[in-house]
């Protein structure tokens, strides 16, 4: 059965009018929903940790700025905008001290609460409203009339408005202008954690450098290989993003069309689905999650060890260098780049 859309008919934003929303960091989706909200008419203030090179840009934003736990004593809901593995420290040293009954927690994510890592008193409200784009997509489109498909769950709802709430923040932030779909903690993070690995992120580019691999090892030169097997993906991904798979085939060559369903299968084939079928056991049971949470706590070494490895690898030299035939390209530099707070 589909799922249920709620649009802005379906949500009020008198469910935040009276309330002080905090949102606890300032980076891609903190400031998308403070800037949207507050331009909702919302009263929204940011929290952040002293030193935070947040601190002016929130401020330059016209936010009144606090230290973390007082901006958490000092509002009804609080959005913590801070990184998974950040979210379990945040919470012990500066919003537990500073919950009451009846306040509500928000996330956007949500792997700290459907691992525990994150464990909320009972009597707070404890719920997710995910945009499904990147932060500075939903503050376009929310500045341009339209807005981004979002999902609300709720995890705990002592005060029996938190549904309310969620529909409220997603209207506040421009989500129900296109839809929105009510979904779980546990759907949400499992199927977020399983599409990052098997599909969008360690697929895609594991096949990526695999594919370049194969012809460089046959003899081609790199830059057809760099070409066929990665510049040309995006032609490929906007026409499914924009028409589904049968709508990418329906504008590809007959060639192309046959060599996508009759070799596609062999490439993924049932050796590659049973491998799926363990990445989606590994992150159901939590297994995953231990690994990445004591990845954080041994330093990030592997981690630091596999990012510079992959770094490293031929393809990004040939690409480095391809791309800078290409002016209409907007060119982005990995370095220094992570997560605000």
């Amino acid at each position: 059965m589909p799922a249920k859309i709620y649009t802005d008919k379906d949500a009020d934003l008198k469910h935040l009018k009276n309330k002080t929303v905090a949102v606890i960091g300032f980076g891609s989706q903190g400031h998308a929903h403070a800037l949207n909200l507050k331009d909702s008419g919302v009263k929204v203030i940011i929290g952040l940790y002293k030193g935070s090179k947040s601190i002016p840009v929130a401020k330059s934003k016209g936010f009144k700025v606090y230290p973390t736990g007082e901006a958490v004593r000092l509002a009804d809901v609080i959005f913590v905008a801070v990184p998974d593995l950040k979210s379990a420290g945040l919470y012990k040293a500066d919003i537990k001290p500073n919950l009451c009954p009846g306040k509500t927690l928000l996330y956007s994510h949500g792997f700290a609460i459907h691992f525990k890592t994150v464990v909320p008193p009972k009597n707070v409200n404890v719920i997710m409203v995910a945009p499904k784009g990147p932060g500075h997509i939903v503050r376009r489109q929310y500045l341009e009339g339209k807005g981004v498909p979002s999902l609300i769950a709720i995890y705990q709802n002592p005060g029996k408005d938190a549904k309310k709430i969620a529909l409220a923040w997603a209207k506040g932030i421009g989500g129900t202008r296109a839809g929105v779909i009510e979904t779980t903690f546990k759907e949400e993070t499992e199927t977020d954690l399983f599409g990052e690995q098997a599909v969008l992120c360690g697929g895609a580019t594991a096949l990526i450098q695999a594919g370049y691999e194969t012809l460089v090892k046959a003899g081609y030169q790199p830059e057809m290989a760099y070409f066929e097997c990665l510049h040309e993906l995006k032609l490929i991904v906007d026409l499914i993003n924009e028409a589904g798979i049968s709508g990418m085939r329906f504008s590809i060559s007959e060639t192309a069309k046959y060599g996508d369903v009759r070799i596609g299968p062999r490439i993924i084939n049932n050796r590659v689905r049973a491998e799926m079928k363990k990445v989606l056991t590994e992150v159901q049971s939590g297994k995953f999650a231990r690994e990445w949470i004591g990845e954080s706590r041994t330093g990030m070494k592997r981690y630091t060890r596999l990012l510079k490895q992959g770094q490293r690898h031929p393809i990004e030299k040939v690409g480095e260098r391809l791309r800078g035939l290409m002016p209409w390209m907007k060119k982005r530099s990995i370095k220094g780049v992570q997560a605000a707070y």
